[in-house]
């Protein structure tokens, strides 16, 4: 554990672009728990079809991840995350002109590019903005105040569906508005120059440091059987749960994934941020084994919190951790291609799962659940040789 340094204050950016994200997640996470009933109940399409949509939308994305990475280390940030915010309201307009499945993944896609596009730039301007000793604060911040709408999204979705007749269409409208208030406010972000802006270099990824690489195998291992959560609200509902308890259950577990994010990613400061990243594997192994054995809906109010929090001690740490092994320089890139290699497991895992689904749900909560076990033994017994002083 390393000494308790005085704390550092957040800086105006990462406030800015945390309440940027607050908004956009509002919206996203209004639909969120929508979907699996659309596109399952009211166009008729299979999980199979369901996970193909949330795996091709996440894994072509990918591909934008890691452009936008590299385009942020080139570039001026603030343009990329700007357009990256605007293509994911497009999206949500898209969603709500859709009358088939089709088109459902058209504009899940735009919304995913979008995701993509924003992402790596954005986690680099945060960054910029800290240090190695509140780094992970000023992630973890982020983080739930991101998830943060992502407890008020549903519950907005909840009270209008309840308001307009029990129609999921009206939705898809509402949410826009939080969207695009997301895209003006980002031209409140003041970016700071960087050195390398409006340089022409070629694309090369040489210059990322050996541990980089071992960490970013774990995370795309993690990828692979890590699958769009569209699928656990399936599952919910395999359990017996309506829309609105669907809904609760998302909301119980964004409120835990919020509640958690910041004093995770204060403890990664402190301590090594590779037993954080363990802990939070261990946490979704449980709860992915507890989703595949449990035939009792009840069960659902004890996994989706222990769900909340794998994604608390893992998601903003991990991009802390990332940004503690590269050069200052190289940020952008690194965090883009981690981004990329997470989101093309989730399109491998979608797809498998979809398919693998049958009547319940169960055997690929099983599998992953199992395999993720194992990574977190490993990630425990290889942390210390992963971690390194920030270059």
């Amino acid at each position: 554990m390393s000494a308790i340094a005085p704390r550092e204050p957040l800086s105006r950016n990462v406030r800015v672009v945390s309440l940027v994200s607050f908004l956009q997640d509002t919206a996203s996470e209004l639909l969120y728990p929508v979907l699996p009933f659309f596109v399952t109940g009211v166009l008729g399409a299979s999980p199979a079809v369901l996970g193909l949509i949330e795996g091709l939308a996440d894994g072509t994305a990918s591909v934008v991840k890691a452009a936008s990475g590299r385009l942020a280390d080139l570039r001026h940030r603030r343009p990329l995350v700007a357009t990256g915010y605007g293509l994911s309201a497009l999206g949500k307009v898209l969603l709500a002109l859709a009358t088939a499945w089709p088109a459902v993944l058209g504009s899940r896609f735009t919304d995913r590019v979008g995701k993509g596009m924003r992402g790596p730039p954005r986690d680099a301007i945060i960054a910029d903005e800290t240090t190695p000793q509140n780094r992970g604060r000023a992630f973890g911040f982020h983080r739930a105040a991101d998830t943060a709408g992502a407890v008020v999204g549903p519950l907005i979705g909840l009270l209008v569906y309840d308001l307009v007749g029990q129609r999921f269409r009206p939705l898809f409208w509402i949410a826009v508005i939080p969207a695009v208030l997301s895209v003006a406010l980002v031209f409140a972000v003041r970016e700071r120059p960087h050195p390398h802006a409006r340089q022409e270099r070629a694309w090369s990824l040489h210059g990322l440091p050996n541990r980089f690489w071992r960490v970013l195998a774990i995370v795309g291992l993690f990828g692979l059987v890590n699958f769009p959560d569209t699928l656990l609200l399936l599952r919910a509902k395999d359990l017996g749960f309506d829309f609105a308890g669907v809904v609760a259950l998302y909301v119980l577990y964004n409120l835990t994934y919020a509640a958690g994010s910041y004093p995770a990613g204060r403890l990664s400061d402190r301590w090594s941020r590779s037993v954080v990243v363990a802990a939070g594997l261990a946490a979704f192994a449980v709860a992915y084994l507890g989703f595949g054995l449990t035939s009792t809906s009840a069960w659902a109010w004890v996994l989706f919190p222990l769900y909340g929090c794998y994604t608390a001690l893992t998601d903003g740490v991990i991009r802390a951790w990332i940004a503690d092994l590269v050069p200052a320089h190289s940020r952008g890139t690194a965090l883009g291609v981690q981004a990329a290699v997470s989101g093309f497991g989730l399109l491998v895992a979608g797809v498998w799962a979809g398919l693998a689904w049958g009547g319940t749900g169960r055997v690929p909560f099983l599998i992953s659940g199992s395999l993720v076990a194992g990574l977190a033994l490993l990630l425990f017994a290889l942390g210390p040789s992963l971690t390194s002083p920030p270059p």
